[in-house]
C-alpha cells in the first residue's frame, strides 16, 4: 500500500500467524487458510496465501487440484519435490523458485525430496488477473551471491532483473532478500 510518505509496511508478527501441526507438517499461515480463519487477515489485494511450511522426511501433500491461482514456492532449506499432471516435475533446493500457474486446472503433488532431512519452504498464492489460462510451470535457481544482502526480484510480469516472467498475476512482484549475518539471531549456549 502507498501512503503519503511512500510505501507502507504492515507488520504481521510470527506469533500472530495461524499454526497448523499435522505430524509430518508444521505450517504458519499469514492469511486465513484451511482451518485457520482470521477475518482481519483474508489476503492483501491479489495476494491470498503466504505459508511457511516445514515438511518431515517422507512427508508431503498427495495429488490435489488447483485452478485459477498463481503458486510460488521458495525453498529455504532441504529439498521439495513436485509432480503434476502436465508432466512437469522437479526438485527445488535452497534458493530455487517454482512458479506454477494452475490456470484452468492442474493436479499436482508436493513432497519432501529427502528421506532424512526436513524441507522448509515458503508458498505464496496470488489471484491471477485472467481466469482459465493454460497451466504453466517454471523452476529457476538464483545465485545467492548475486543478491547477498540486497533485495532481488524473483518473479515479475516482465522478467525484470532476470526474474521468472509471468503474465497472469498482473503487476505483482515477488522479491527475496537473504538475511545478513548481522540481522540473524545467534544461538545461545
Amino acid at each position: 500500500a502507498e501512503g503519503q510518505a511512500g510505501p507502507m509496511i504492515i507488520a504481521r508478527p510470527a506469533a500472530e500467524r495461524g499454526n497448523v501441526s499435522a505430524g509430518w507438517l508444521q505450517s504458519q499461515h499469514t492469511f486465513s487458510f484451511g482451518h485457520f480463519h482470521d477475518p482481519k487477515w483474508m489476503g492483501f489485494g491479489p495476494l491470498r496465501v503466504i505459508n511457511e511450511d516445514r515438511v518431515a522426511p517422507r512427508g508431503g501433500f498427495p495429488p490435489h487440484r488447483h485452478a485459477n491461482m498463481e503458486i510460488l514456492s521458495y525453498v529455504l532449506s532441504g529439498a521439495l519435490a513436485h509432480r503434476d499432471d502436465t508432466g512437469s516435475e522437479g526438485v527445488l533446493r535452497p534458493g530455487e523458485v517454482q512458479w506454477m500457474s494452475a490456470g484452468h486446472g492442474i493436479e499436482h503433488s508436493e513432497f519432501n525430496g529427502s528421506d532424512s532431512e526436513p524441507v522448509h519452504f515458503l508458498q505464496i498464492w496470488i489471484q491471477p488477473d485472467r481466469l482459465n489460462a493454460q497451466p504453466a510451470y517454471v523452476q529457476r535457481a538464483f545465485d545467492p551471491a548475486a543478491r547477498q544482502g540486497r533485495w532481488a526480484t524473483l518473479v515479475s510480469p516482465d522478467g525484470a532483473e532476470g526474474s521468472i516472467a509471468h503474465t497472469a498475476a498482473g503487476p505483482t512482484r515477488a522479491a527475496a532478500r537473504p538475511p545478513s549475518p548481522r540481522s540473524c539471531p545467534r544461538p545461545r549456549g
